[in-house]
């Protein structure tokens, strides 16, 4: 007897799968997460707001044919299982994350009860003078059995044991393979399962294996770490002597361009070119890298653009599915992240901001114009201040630097530093405020003062090529009014 199940994805796409009363839960979502063309191990199956338990069949499940399951994220944290496990009669327990492979689940155990072999256990045949043959674990949950290395290297999640308790009882099957053949196949295939395996046979860790086994095992790890060892070893050693030398030398050399050159937050090709001249020659920091002019059109660059077709301000398909997909997006129910992953989050933003060892800050005038200094990790909003003063004509008028984006003001003190504390990253842009009480003369007066302005140069402040334009190129306000309108015209309004 076969029914079928209706699995419904997050963006009401529909397909249907084919169950039996054996068929378990895990498949169903396997086989429409493959329908769906989407990864069934971040997904999982609820029927009316209750999350099925994807280790069972369907007949246990409680549904009834024709049934429709809805598929929801599976948060992105491993969850707590409680495991029973049941070996000859013994059971053991233990909480582990559903993220962990099966193998992983069985070496856990064995590490940590004493005289519980289940990976190395060996048997032997009276009439071969003793030779050991490899005894391999069955793993038999909610009656599947998971017994090849295939199956061991799935994790308790893609078994369908996310969240709750599980009994998981292991029996032995004899296999015809030697312990050695097997203890080598096993490490072939598992070597990704069971990376702490190598470093325990380093220390010479003893295993309850048998010796044959042990020492066979050992020999391969020890190939594998000195092929993975010999190609890293001999090149960095000159590297590094020659990068400590030139770093210890009185003066800047080429290496240290070089390594302000290779920054993460490195400016682009048109500063790279500056940058050489900047940090060889010894200047005052307080002198700006570059000076840009005044743009010489009043007119604004998005003014400038040509006339573009009426098609581009319509709506397509793919913008309706963009938007459907966010507001599903924002439907779904997110969990918030704990005080350890807001610690490790807000450690990683630190590590990165340690790394930056300059920025290029870009500082605009009332006037449009602008120059552009580099900040190092030790400057504070106080080198900024002293930095803009020392380009002014009346340096003792007060203002305001603003960042863009939040309108966060830079404050000329030696409390917050610009990359720690204000994350400079890469190239920033400030704006010039006059405050309150500055007079009209010096507000009408050109800001920079001569020697400074004299190095001014038309650049990135500079204007914008003006676009050519036929006759028939201008607009009267009908045909605004036209495009405006389909700008913002509603889906499904005529």
């Amino acid at each position: 007897m076969s029914a079928h199940v209706e699995v419904v994805s997050t963006d009401l796409r529909r397909v249907k799968v084919k169950v039996t009363p054996g068929t378990y839960m895990v498949d169903v979502l396997h086989e429409g997460c493959k329908k769906l063309n989407l990864q069934s191990d971040k997904y999982l199956l609820k029927h009316k707001q209750k999350t099925l338990d994807l280790s069972g069949p369907f007949r246990t499940s409680g549904l009834s044919p024709g049934a429709k399951l809805e598929l929801v994220q599976k948060s992105s944290s491993p969850s707590v299982v409680s495991i029973a496990l049941d070996v000859a009669g013994q059971r053991y327990t233990k909480k582990l994350p559903s993220n962990m492979a099966l193998w992983q689940v069985l070496r856990q155990f064995e590490s940590s009860e004493k005289n519980l072999d289940i990976t190395g256990k060996a048997w032997s045949k009276s009439s071969n003078g003793g030779q050991l043959y490899h005894e391999a674990p069955v793993l038999n949950i909610m009656g599947r059995e998971y017994s090849s290395l295939e199956d061991l290297q799935k994790t308790l999640s893609q078994c369908g044991i996310n969240s709750g308790s599980i009994a998981l009882r292991v029996s032995f099957r004899q296999t015809e393979k030697t312990l050695e053949q097997a203890m080598t196949e096993i490490g072939t295939y598992l070597k990704e399962v069971e990376p702490e395996q190598p470093k325990k046979q380093e220390t010479k860790e003893e295993e309850p294996a048998p010796a044959s086994t042990t020492s066979e095992g050992t020999e391969a790890t020890q190939t594998l770490s000195i092929e993975a060892t010999e190609p890293e070893t001999p090149a960095p050693a000159p590297t590094t002597t020659a990068d400590t030398a030139a770093a210890t030398a009185p003066e800047q050399s080429t290496s240290t361009t070089t390594t302000d050159l290779m920054d993460i937050d490195s400016p682009p090709p048109s500063q790279q070119q500056l940058s050489p001249e900047t940090t060889t020659t010894p200047q005052d920091p307080l002198q700006p890298t570059d000076v840009f002019l005044a743009p010489s059109s009043s007119t604004l660059a998005a003014a400038q653009a040509a006339n573009l077709p009426d098609s581009i301000y319509e709506p397509t398909i793919a913008h309706a599915q963009l938007r459907q997909q966010q507001l599903l997006a924002r439907a779904q129910n997110t969990r918030l992240k704990s005080d350890a992953e807001l610690a490790a989050d807000a450690a990683e933003e630190a590590a990165r901001l340690a790394r930056i060892t300059r920025v290029d800050v870009k500082v605009r005038f009332p006037d449009q114009t602008s120059a552009q200094w580099v900040a190092r990790p030790e400057h504070a909003g106080s080198f900024l201040h002293d930095a803009v003063r020392a380009v002014m004509a009346h340096p003792d008028q007060k203002f305001k630097l603003v960042m863009s984006g939040p309108k966060a003001v830079v404050v000329g003190d030696d409390a917050k530093l610009l990359i720690a504390s204000y994350r400079f990253k890469g190239r920033e842009l400030l704006n010039l405020v006059w405050e309150d009480g500055v007079s009209d003369e010096a507000r009408a007066a050109p800001f920079l003062k001569g020697s400074v302005a004299s190095r001014a140069h038309e650049g990135s402040g500079g204007s914008a090529k003006p676009v050519k334009k036929d006759n028939s190129g201008g607009m009267d306000s009908e045909t605004l009014k036209r495009k405006l309108g389909k700008m913002f015209k509603l889906p499904g309004k005529k």
